[in-house]
C-alpha cells in the first residue's frame, strides 16, 4: 500500500511505461509487439492498425532473427511508435512500451 507522505507514489512515468518479453527463438518479434499493445490496450490484436503502416515487420523480425543466431554481438534495440507508444524493441526479447504522448522532463 503506498504511504501517503511519500511524493514517489506520484510519479507518473512508472505507470507510463510497460516492459514485457518474448523468446526470439520462438516467436517473432512483430508479433510480440502486437501482442504487447494489445494487452496494454485492453484490446484484440486484430482491433489495432497493422503493425506494417509504422514498421516493417519482416525487418524487425530479420534482425532479432539475424542478431540472435549471431549471439557474441550483444543486444540491438529499435524504437518506433506504434498505437499511441514508443515502442524499444531489443534483440534479446525485451519489448518496452511508454506513453508517446508524455515528453520527458
Amino acid at each position: 500500500m503506498p504511504s501517503t507522505n511519500d511524493t514517489t507514489d506520484d510519479q507518473e512515468p512508472d505507470d507510463l511505461e510497460f516492459v514485457t518479453t518474448f523468446d526470439p527463438d520462438s516467436e517473432p518479434a512483430s508479433e510480440a509487439v502486437v501482442t504487447a499493445v494489445a494487452a496494454v490496450r485492453g484490446s484484440k490484436p486484430t482491433a489495432l492498425e497493422p503493425l506494417h503502416a509504422v514498421v516493417d515487420p519482416d525487418a524487425l523480425d530479420s534482425l532479432v532473427g539475424h542478431a540472435d543466431r549471431v549471439g557474441t554481438a550483444g543486444s540491438h534495440q529499435v524504437w518506433f511508435t506504434y498505437e499511441g507508444f514508443d515502442v524499444a524493441v531489443r534483440t534479446d526479447g525485451k519489448i518496452r512500451l511508454r506513453d508517446a504522448t508524455v515528453t520527458a522532463d
